[in-house]
This record gives C-alpha cells, sequence and structure tokens, in this order.
C-alpha cells in the first residue's frame, strides 16, 4: 500500500501514556508517549501526513485528585478548564517526544501542539443526561457534599463498593474543530500536528457570536473522527490495548473481526456487539469517519502501528462502496 502523501489522525489512548498499574509520574508517561511515537516516525519518514489526538482520562482524573485535595487553598476550576490544562500538558510531551525523535533520524519537520475548542450544540440532548463519568471515586457522604456544595451530579458506578460514586457530566457531539483552518494551514506545510486532546474543549456559539465554554466532556474517538473529517484524512487510526474488535467479547464464541466493510460494521452496532464506553464509541468513531469520506478506519493496538496504518494488522473498516464527497476541507 502507497504511504506517500496519505494523511492520517491517529489517537492515542490515555491509558497507553499513563498505565493502570503506574503512579503515572512525569518520567513514566514521557517514556511510553516516545515509544509510541517511534513507529509514527517510520510513517513521516515515508511521506505521510500526521495530525495525532490522544485521550486523557487519568490525567484529567489526576489533576482533579489534586484540585480536591488543595480545594481550602486554591479554587476548583471548571471542567473545559481543566480539559485545557491536560491538552496542553499531554500535547507537550507528545511534541517533546516527536521533536526528540525527529531530531534523532535526521528529519527537519515542526511538531506543534494546538489547544482546541471543539463546537458544540448548546441544547444538546446529552446536558439532560450526564454520562460521563470523570475524577476519582468517592463516598456517600462525600458524594453527597459535593452535589450540595459544588452542584455536582453523582452516579454511583459500582454498588456495593465503599468508594462507589463519581462525578458525570454530560457527553455532547462534536460538530465541528474550531481551530480546523489552522490546523489544515499547518499540516499543509508539513508539520506534525497535536490537537483535539481529550476530545477538545467543548464550546458552544452564543447569539452574540461568542463562543462559551461549558463543563462537560467530548468522547476522544468520536472527536478524532470528527478532527478527521475535518482536516482530510484518508485514514483514522485508532490505537487501544487490544490487537482487534472482537465479536462476542469476552465468550466462548469470540472472533476477531479482520477486515469488514461500513455495512458490516453498522449492523454489528445495532446488535449491540460493543462494550458501551469502551470499543462502542470507538467502532462509532470509525462510522462515522468512513460516512463523511474517509478512506479506511482502522482500530489496532499501539504495537502494531506501521502495519495497521499499511493494512496488515488491526481490525480495518473500509467504505465498502462509493465513498461519499467530503466539502470544506483541503487534500
Amino acid at each position: 500500500m502507497k504511504s506517500e502523501g496519505k494523511k492520517v489522525v491517529i489517537a492515542l489512548g490515555g491509558n497507553a501514556i499513563n498505565l493502570p498499574h503506574q503512579r503515572g509520574t512525569f518520567k513514566e508517561q514521557y517514556d511510553h508517549i516516545r515509544s509510541a511515537c517511534v513507529p509514527i516516525m517510520e510513517l513521516i519518514r515515508n511521506g505521510v501526513s500526521v495530525v495525532l489526538t490522544h485521550g486523557s482520562g487519568p490525567q484529567v482524573g489526576n489533576l482533579l485528585i489534586q484540585e480536591d485535595a488543595a480545594a481550602d487553598l486554591v479554587p476548583p476550576q471548571p471542567t473545559d478548564i481543566c480539559a485545557a490544562m491536560v491538552q496542553g500538558q499531554v500535547g507537550y510531551m507528545i511534541q517533546q517526544a516527536i521533536s526528540n525523535t525527529l531530531i534523532d533520524i535526521g528529519l527537519s519537520i515542526e511538531a506543534v501542539t494546538v489547544i482546541s475548542r471543539v463546537l458544540i450544540r448548546e441544547d444538546d440532548p446529552a446536558f439532560a443526561n450526564p454520562s460521563k463519568p470523570v475524577g476519582p471515586f468517592y463516598t456517600a457522604d462525600q458524594a453527597a457534599r459535593y452535589v450540595r456544595e459544588r452542584g455536582y451530579t453523582m452516579k454511583q458506578i459500582y454498588p456495593g463498593n465503599d468508594r462507589s460514586f463519581r462525578r458525570v457530566v454530560p457527553s455532547p457531539y462534536p460538530l465541528g474543530i474550531i481551530e480546523k483552518n489552522i490546523i489544515r494551514h499547518l499540516v499543509a506545510e508539513g508539520t506534525v500536528v497535536i490537537a483535539c486532546g481529550g476530545g477538545g474543549i467543548p464550546v458552544y456559539l452564543r447569539k452574540n457570536g461568542h463562543y462559551h465554554g461549558v463543563e462537560a466532556v467530548v468522547d476522544k474517538d468520536l472527536c478524532a473522527a470528527k478532527l478527521g473529517e475535518e482536516v482530510g484524512a484518508d485514514i483514522l487510526l485508532i490505537l487501544t490495548d487490544t490487537s482487534y474488535v472482537w465479536l462476542n467479547f469476552a465468550s466462548p464464541e469470540a472472533t476477531p473481526l479482520v477486515s469488514v466493510d461500513l455495512h458490516t460494521m453498522k449492523g454489528y452496532l445495532k446488535e449491540g456487539q460493543f462494550l458501551e464506553g469502551t470499543m462502542k464509541p470507538k467502532v462509532e468513531a470509525c462510522v462515522r469517519f468512513l460516512e463523511t469520506g474517509g478512506e479506511r478506519a482502522v482500530i489496532a493496538s499501539l504495537a502494531d502501528v506501521a502495519p495497521a496504518f499499511q493494512g496488515t494488522a488491526g481490525t480495518q473498516i473500509i467504505p465498502g462502496g462509493k465513498r461519499p464527497e467530503r466539502k470544506g476541507t483541503t487534500k
């Protein structure tokens, strides 16, 4: 498969940066990012235009723990501000790792992080049903106090545990990337762009034409699909901790999906084959990307970046018919 001239959006999972069994020190996270960047550099060396995005669940969780611990000293910040802070934090680490790796292999290519806002609807139905867990687990007493003092919405995640409550926030649908033209320009100039980290910063448009941030979290995979659409990417590559998407997951009949067309994958979604909050949003993102003109979408392991891009690893999802035409993007 020819690589030169292709444009790919690569989505790194937040748990690939901060492993569950580790404390999440800067060195631990940076080392994981540096390792993840090595195969990505091979794509860049072969003439592929790369746009990177990333999850930030563990990093936002750590930030909210820090805010709780210091709540008597400094005021807690709204979640849109936390999203901006973590975009800068993780974006800096990825940018640093990419820049240093490019230097090591002798490529004079620049990398930059774009703090990205994502347009949502003020009246998105998600605001009536907050569902996205953020931050640490709390006891029932702590949860009740935060509901009373801060107006949080709390949900019991694991009934029967002492600390079973988490804050939940709305997860509205991404309509567009505010900084899309800047990102397109940078990509056209050959820059490696890191954008829309953690699903971006959700904002809506007020009647006076001003943007307003909201306390919500946009799904990072759906945002990656929107980013791919807006920059005119050929391929969406979602990297996770599994080598394939599985049918009948965790059952004796479990079967890996190697190659599947869009129509068939939409059928599996309707059957309820994929778990909410884990694989389902990734598959939905791939479907959305292909429906808006993408050439191919892939869900694969972080260890399989190059072969997944080439079409020989991971779950390869293809349109299976005529690709929809894109409007308003540059190739």
